[in-house]
């Protein structure tokens, strides 16, 4: 489903809590919130009155939401109508957004090339893509654009009031003044051109960045069957057709088209405003109403969505998709699922009540469809888009499974029935329903720094049907009443499954069956597609659209005069970063605990690593395996359902995952670990440390039939999720053999991995492999070689330290010495500077890092042939640690390079949807494309990449922005809850992140060409490249290249 379809191509980095789970609240941030709930920001939405008037908008409603700490503001346009929702919080990281219903009617992809169109120029800043421009000249913590079913939105935010002006600036005329030419939509959109535009006799071929996005998004058979789902579930409206845009209906769609649909959906009238913060409201209204609302007139949009006209009787639908080389079982590759339209999402209190219905019915272990559906063992996990979804004007509720034979489909529909009569029946435990309802609790007080973001995301689809956006926000409200309704009638939630379930008519069975032509099949499809396009091109048409391809590359190649952008200067940046104070300690057992008291609004994160060094090479492979079940297994006197159970009730849940990171200042130096990590209210803090303490000194590792679940579930999520992460991938491989951690990253996160996890889930007989886990546990779950941290408010401090205390004399110590597998352990303080006249105990603190001083750096070049359209490509190049001078060059260099060549040359020129360079920590610079139509070509952009960095083809205001680029995501808010971790994960103080700060603002151009020729230029570094993708000629006829 095309709910997140971004045009800039930057990925969220959390999954924002809207349609799917939407029970999921988004988590608050307030760097004042344990002062009490008043605050200036606060205070001021408060002296708003019903009524009044500021700058063309009328307050029509003034609501405190105490427990999320904020004050909601809703006003309307005098003039056109546009509705407008201010959210007053103490919070620095200020948020803007402006929404649009957007209703297509067919899957020409109208709504998503528009969005990509409108950020191409508008009549203020007639620059070629304002938008992408102003990444590289704002300190912006985030900027984007989605499309997604029924509406359009463009947040951002940032820190700086005047970057927030400029930035609502250029938002504002983007959306409502774009300039929308020709060349943009053929660029955006799609276009025919030659396959070499300077070649009038190579053939003709589509080519567009939302045609490339759509043919890779395509290939995951998950978003396919969830775009089946929501099209064959509401037929009758918007939703019947992809928003995102179909392959083969993209080139339909007309440039006169994609006008009249900006003309008739982005108008005030349409449009709903959002803002969050601490920022006064009243210059955000000034700004809005002079920049564009004066402008217009008021219209009636015409853009609503109908009730969808409901069933008499039950559907079924059956689609194909593409086999998946990755699955387990080729002979079990079917998809079925049940779903059910429920009500209308403006009902808060019914949406609210189905979604916790949702968790109940398919959330952990202890839910009876998982007990019915994944432990039956037919399928490897839950079908795409299982639960609740509010992301339509009317929700709906899906369960079934995925990875069945498909002569189970029948089965699977039976049990669904069985399952439901079940619950009717039986109801549901009460300390499900508490657990549940502590998650909530936790939620709301668990802070993030993207709350504002989270927000907008939040009230959306709700405000988008002119529902009430501050009643979404009133959850204490909604849990009270909730508790109420099970008071007053204790079969409350059984009478909702009959209602929306047994008795409602209106449900789809949709089954999906891999077909072995379905990629020849949609490739003939679009080759049927372009030779009736191109055989309606008279000789006059097919010389103007070669002369047009001329006409695009030579806009794309010409440079810019970006001076009409607002910008904000790298004096504008803080000089010094503000230091965490951290405590560290000894406990009696010698293991050290770092304390950061934090504001963290009464909630307790603990986290420890213990260390890999000692386990033998054999058993490597399977410690992500290990950290994926050792949670959910059962530990101490609890089965694995009443462990998950305790879990929910006690915690913000319990996770463990593989920790590798490189040393600050060698390369061929590293830390291997695992990370255990989790939260819990403070009153909960001795129950969460006693379930780490069983799960320590007691898990239990007996249960095959559990293990079996766990495996082929975790199997399934690895190959489900290449399709999204296919440049990851690429990266991964690429960079395997350039330091002595490559190796252990590819197999712990690379596509080792997927394959290791698909023959084990083949196993006929799983038990070789349970028994790996009580070998590994032995070398990890002691305290011989862990560290501990706790974030806490500084009156919890002391009562975190006690039970951490605790927990560490109860874990077991090991019975023998265990040696390093590894010889060369570099033992490391991690606050070298504690070790000259600091505390003490610091110098204690010490992590043991591994070397291998017999590693060689060495290249590899690796194409894996997968059934995409698309590739996704990694070229990778050994650089220099995190502390030096030339790494600062190397980041910037990663910046400048993306912006001022590579989003030309591989999404403009190429129509790959991204692109770009980046340097990661462990000093490997990344050059990658992700859904991208070319290969070798996007190679060769790399080669050029470089030869331009070296020639110093660029100016002090590149330079410029590339800082401040580089600064935005430096200086990325930090919560409390992840405060003092550099320090605790990476060994990098404050000190170190200063120091780098120093280097970064000191980079100058001659910096720049020296890091290019030193380290990029071809010859000087070892480098690494990998390609995932469909077969190429010119790649297999290269000997130098692996084919896997």
């Amino acid at each position: 489903m095309w709910v997140r379809l971004s045009a800039a191509g930057r990925r969220l980095q959390q999954r924002l809590s809207h349609g799917r789970n939407s029970h999921h609240l988004p988590t608050p941030f307030s760097q004042h919130s344990w002062r009490g709930r008043s605050s200036p920001a606060n205070e001021r939405a408060l002296q708003y009155k019903v009524g009044d008037h500021i700058e063309g908008f009328t307050v029509n409603q003034v609501t405190p939401v105490p427990e999320l700490f904020l004050t909601a503001v809703r006003l309307n346009h005098d003039k056109t109508g546009a509705r407008y929702l201010h959210v007053a919080r103490e919070d620095s990281n200020n948020l803007f957004s402006v929404q649009f219903r957007t209703t297509p009617m067919d899957s020409t992809g109208v709504p998503h090339i528009l969005e990509h169109t409108v950020l191409c120029g508008s009549q203020r800043y007639p620059v070629r893509d304002p938008f992408f421009k102003m990444l590289n000249r704002s300190l912006s913590t985030f900027m984007n654009a989605f499309t997604a079913s029924d509406y359009t939105l463009y947040p951002f935010s940032t820190q700086n009031p005047k970057d927030f002006q400029n930035l609502l600036s250029v938002y504002l005329d983007a959306v409502f003044f774009p300039c929308l030419r020709p060349l943009d939509f053929w660029q955006e959109g799609w276009r025919l051109e030659h396959e070499n535009p300077r070649d009038p006799q190579t053939s003709l071929t589509f080519k567009g960045v939302v045609f490339n996005e759509m043919k890779g998004a395509f290939t995951d058979n998950e978003r396919l069957f969830s775009q089946h789902l929501q099209n064959h579930l509401l037929p009758d409206h918007t939703y019947a057709v992809v928003s995102g845009g179909d392959p083969l209906k993209i080139p339909d769609l007309t440039w006169e088209q994609l006008k009249e649909f900006h003309a008739s959906h982005y108008h005030p009238s349409n449009a709903r405003f959002f803002t969050y913060g601490n920022f006064p409201l009243e210059q955000h209204l000034k700004q809005i109403q002079e920049e564009a609302l004066i402008k217009f007139q008021k219209i009636e949009p015409n853009t609503g969505v109908p009730p969808q006209r409901l069933w008499d009787k039950p559907r079924e639908c059956h689609v194909t998709c593409a086999a998946d080389s990755f699955a387990t079982d080729p002979k079990k590759q079917t998809m079925v699922s049940v779903s059910f339209l429920l009500a209308d999402i403006t009902d808060n209190f019914e949406t609210f009540t189905l979604s916790l219905l949702s968790s109940l019915l398919v959330g952990g272990p202890n839910s009876p469809f998982y007990k019915a559906l994944i432990e039956a063992g037919l399928g490897t996990d839950f079908s795409p888009d299982v639960g609740f979804n509010g992301s339509t004007r009317e929700a709906y509720f899906s369960v079934g499974l995925q990875g069945i034979a498909e002569e189970n489909i029948n089965t699977v529909k039976q049990i669904i029935a069985r399952t439901i009569d079940e619950v009717i029946q039986d109801g549901f435990l009460e300390e499900r329903i508490e657990a549940l309802l502590h998650k909530i609790e936790i939620q709301m007080k668990h802070q993030s720094t993207s709350f504002g973001l989270a927000l907008t995301s939040f009230i959306a689809s709700c405000w988008n049907h002119e529902g009430d956006p501050t009643e979404v926000l009133k959850i204490a409200e909604k849990t009270a009443r909730f508790r109420q309704c099970l008071k007053e009638d204790p079969h409350f939630l059984q009478k909702k499954v009959k209602q929306y379930f047994k008795d409602n008519p209106h449900q789809l069975t949709l089954s999906m069956s891999p077909d072995e032509a379905f990629c020849d099949k949609q490739a003939a499809l679009e080759a049927a597609k372009l030779k009736e396009k191109i055989e309606a091109l008279s000789e006059e048409e097919k010389k103007a659209t070669y002369e047009k391809g001329l006409e695009l590359i030579d806009m794309q190649s010409k440079p810019q005069d970006t001076s009409c952008l607002p910008a904000l200067k790298v004096s504008d940046i803080e000089p010094r970063i503000a230091f965490t104070e951290l405590e560290t300690s000894l406990s009696a057992e010698d293991v050290p605990i770092q304390y950061c008291a934090q504001p963290t609004n009464g909630v307790v994160y603990f986290r420890a690593v213990s260390s890999l060094n000692t386990l033998p090479e054999e058993l490597r492979p399977y410690v992500p395996l290990f950290c994926g079940v050792i949670t959910k297994m059962g530990c101490g006197a609890l089965s694995y359902r009443e462990q998950a159970q305790e879990i929910d009730l006690k915690t913000g849940g319990l996770s463990v995952s593989p920790h590798i990171t490189a040393d600050d200042s060698n390369l061929d130096v590293y830390e291997q670990g695992v990370l255990f990590s989790s939260l819990c209210l403070d009153r909960n803090l001795p129950a969460m440390m006693h379930l780490w303490m069983e799960i320590f000194n007691t898990p239990r590792f007996e249960d095959e039939e559990r293990f079996k679940v766990l495996v082929k579930k975790t199997a399934q999520e690895l190959s489900n999720g290449i399709p999204d992460s296919g440049h990851m991938y690429a990266s991964i491989r690429a960079s395997r053999t350039l330091t002595p951690a490559g190796e252990l990253q590819e197999m712990f996160n690379g596509l080792e991995q997927v394959k290791l996890m698909k023959r084990i889930a083949e196993m006929p007989d799983i038990k070789p492999v349970l028994r790996k886990l009580p070998r590994i546990r032995k070398h990890l779950l002691n305290s011989d070689n862990l560290r501990c941290s706790v974030n806490a408010t500084p009156q919890q401090i002391p009562q975190a330290a006690k039970a951490v205390e605790k927990f560490i004399k109860w874990i077991a110590r090991s019975k023998k010495e265990r040696k390093t597998v590894r010889p060369h352990v570099v033992e490391k303080p991690s606050d070298p500077n504690a070790a000259v006249g600091g505390n003490p105990t610091s110098a204690q603190i010490t992590r043991k890092l591994i070397t291998d001083p017999t590693f060689k750096p060495c290249q590899m070049k690796t194409h894996f042939l997968l059934p995409f359209p698309v590739n996704y490509i990694g070229e990778c190049v050994r650089t220099v640690p995190f502390t030096t001078e030339d790494y600062a060059s190397l980041r910037l260099l990663a910046r400048l390079l993306t912006a001022k060549f590579l989003h030309t040359e591989i999404r403009e020129k190429g129509g790959a949807y991204g692109g770009g360079a980046q340097l990661s920590h462990n000093g490997i610079f990344t050059f990658y494309s992700y859904r991208d139509p070319n290969s070798t070509a996007t190679l060769a952009a790399f080669e050029k990449a470089v030869d331009w960095a070296r020639a110093g083809k660029f100016t002090q205001q590149d330079i410029d922005e590339a800082k401040l680029a580089v600064f935005s995501s430096v200086d990325t808010p930090v919560a409390p809850s992840e405060k003092g971790m550099n320090q605790f994960l990476h060994g990098i103080s404050d000190e170190m992140r200063q120091q780098h700060r120093e280097h970064l603002f000191a980079v100058s151009k001659d910096h720049l060409t020296d890091a290019a020729s030193k380290y990029l230029a071809a010859g000087r570094s070892t480098r690494g490249l990998a390609v995932l993708g469909p077969e190429n000629a010119n790649i297999a006829k290269d000997p130098s290249w692996v084919i896997r």
